[in-house]
């Protein structure tokens, strides 16, 4: 149940994660609010990615099995969260400070609004060293609603907090862009959306994700999304924008 110190349960989903998945893990572990569950989905991995976890912690709940692939583990994951937010958080990610979570809470427990649905910020990008790469290009809104997808992912999957109750599974018929479809759905379920106005995440971009690898794929997948909420012309004219702005 919901209090003024709500449980957060960060998921980290994996697959051949060994040598990046330690500062993940401590980052998440080192924070100083202690209402944390930690789980770690990993996608039985050849190598030592299930040992380096369980060296970490014995307190953070460990799947290691096949899977179907990204979002059936990430809908994984979701099946066995009990806390108020769900919170995904990639390997090779860190969270920026071990008084993150800290500062989120106290500056909502005591909103007349009760906690919000959604808690949303910005993204630092750093490379394999921990270099800053700078700010995300796409920034967050000053305020968040489900139209605003129309002009992209305005906000990373991995500084995006969702109250469970509003987060549903990942459409599984989407194998690249499913985390937009489900930032959309989780927005037009909310009512109090929050901007922390605080850097979230310290993203690794490494130009080597799911989506980096397919991004024909993935614009044809977000394409049929964007078409389904936003209709065919807006659709049509945003995703011709996006298609540009990446060859420039």
């Amino acid at each position: 149940m919901e209090d003024n110190n709500p449980v957060f349960s960060i998921i980290t989903v994996c697959y051949k994660a060994q040598d990046i998945i330690e500062k993940t893990v401590k980052s998440v572990l080192a924070q100083t609010y202690s209402h944390v569950e930690y789980i770690v989905v990993d996608g039985d991995s050849p190598d030592n990615t299930a040992e380096v976890v369980r060296s970490l912690s014995p307190s953070i709940r460990l799947i290691s099995e096949p899977d179907k692939g990204l979002y059936d583990a990430m809908n994984k994951g979701l099946r066995i969260a009990t806390g108020d937010y769900v919170w995904f958080v990639n390997a090779g990610d860190e969270l920026p400070s071990p008084e993150l979570l800290e500062t989120i809470v106290n500056g909502i427990k005591d909103s007349p609004m009760g906690l919000p649905d959604v808690l949303y910020g910005d993204t630092l990008l750093v490379d394999t060293t921990g270099r800053e790469k700078g700010l995300r290009r796409l920034r967050p809104p000053h305020e968040l609603g489900w139209r605003d997808f129309s002009n992209g992912m305005l906000v990373c999957h991995q500084a995006f907090i969702a109250k469970r109750l509003v987060a549903p599974p990942y459409n599984m018929k989407y194998r690249f862009s499913a985390d937009f479809d489900w930032c959309i759905r989780i927005l037009q379920a909310s009512r109090n959306v929050v901007n922390t106005e605080m850097i979230l995440i310290h993203s690794l971009d490494d130009r080597g994700g799911v989506t980096r690898k397919n991004h024909k794929a993935s614009l044809i997948e977000r394409f049929v999304i964007m078409k389904h909420y936003y209709g065919s012309k807006k659709s049509i004219f945003k995703h011709l924008s996006f298609i540009f702005r990446r060859k420039r």
